[in-house]
């Protein structure tokens, strides 16, 4: 974000809202703060949009500062120069997932980054390309390369470093979720390398391995839309709950 001294202008989050047994669970994943998400979003619903302090919040260079500054921030307002500031400078991995969720996504400039991020050599940053590109594939796949794309992951996910894998892992499984065209190819590139075929999984939750998480949405789309019943003479298709 611009300068401008607002960072000693801005104030913190409260130290009381950071739990050790939270900061624990996070420092395992990468991230270095301590405070529940939901009392953070709840804090940025209560400050609403205020851009000035979300420029303030996000030059302190504390995480737990910076995520509901990415709330409260209009998306809008950043140019393409400054969310690539933003983006190499998140530093935690929410951080940097919150960005490009809840602010890149929203700005009109989205595609320009998307298109450099994903080539870029640093790991992190074509990470957040392919976040972005698991977008357009799910919402507006004209003009993506859907083909290029599975190529690109059949030849570079099994060694791709740091977050790079899981990124194209997501993006591989949408591909094979929403395009049924390419759903074959995508559960053959997927089962070869077993990317996070034993990721850890709660039996409430989809395996985040592609041709598991393909085959559980496919399936689970399949069985949302119920036939009426014989007593039923209702041509409407019911939305199981």
């Amino acid at each position: 974000m611009p300068p401008g001294g607002r960072a000693a202008r801005a104030r913190r989050v409260p130290a009381g809202l950071d739990d050790p047994r939270t900061r624990a669970v996070d420092e395992r994943h990468g991230d270095d703060h301590g405070v529940d998400l939901g009392k953070l979003r709840a804090l940025a619903k209560r400050l609403k949009t205020r851009q000035d302090l979300a420029y303030g919040l996000w030059e302190t260079d504390d995480t737990a500062a910076r995520l509901p500054a990415l709330l409260i921030c209009r998306p809008k307002a950043h140019g393409r120069d400054e969310l690539d500031v933003m983006l190499r400078g998140a530093r935690t991995p929410k951080a940097h997932d919150w960005l490009v969720n809840y602010v890149v996504r929203k700005n009109p400039h989205a595609e320009e980054p998307r298109v450099a991020w994903t080539a870029d050599p640093d790991p992190v940053v074509a990470s957040a390309g392919w976040a972005l590109t698991t977008e357009r594939v799910a919402r507006k796949p004209e003009g993506i390369a859907l083909a290029g794309l599975l190529d690109a992951v059949e030849a570079e996910m099994k060694h791709a470093p740091d977050r790079l894998p899981w990124a194209m892992n997501h993006c591989l499984a949408r591909i094979g979720i929403e395009h049924a065209e390419l759903r074959a190819r995508a559960l053959d590139i997927g089962e070869r390398p077993e990317v996070l075929k034993d990721y850890p999984t709660s039996t409430a939750r989809t395996s985040p391995f592609a041709p598991a998480w393909i085959d559980g949405m496919v399936r689970r789309r399949a069985e949302a839309w119920t036939v009426p019943s014989a007593e039923n003479r209702s041509p409407r298709v019911v939305l199981a709950s």
